[in-house]
């Protein structure tokens, strides 16, 4: 698995945890970040306005081809749907 390179803070409640166990549950919450941060569930939370063609996106496939630009094109947005 790919480890990546996130700044995360924790926060915990037990004071007597010590390095090993909080290493341990770092490592967890990063297989779990690395598993659900897909372009798939990206494309189920969001959702694309693009105001030039007066249009809202929220099909994976045209999703993704504007996530993947390099840089967007003016008026369009992406919005987390909550």
């Amino acid at each position: 698995m790919k480890t990546c390179n996130r700044d995360l803070l924790v926060l915990v409640k037990d004071e007597h945890m010590n390095e090993q166990l909080m290493e341990q549950e770092l490592e967890q919450l990063n297989d779990l970040l690395f598993h659900f941060e897909t372009i798939e569930s990206f494309c189920v939370a969001h959702e694309i306005f693009d105001l030039n063609k007066h249009k809202v996106l929220c099909k994976k496939d045209s999703m993704q081809k504007i996530v993947r630009q390099k840089e967007l094109r003016p008026f369009i947005f992406i919005c987390n749907k909550n």
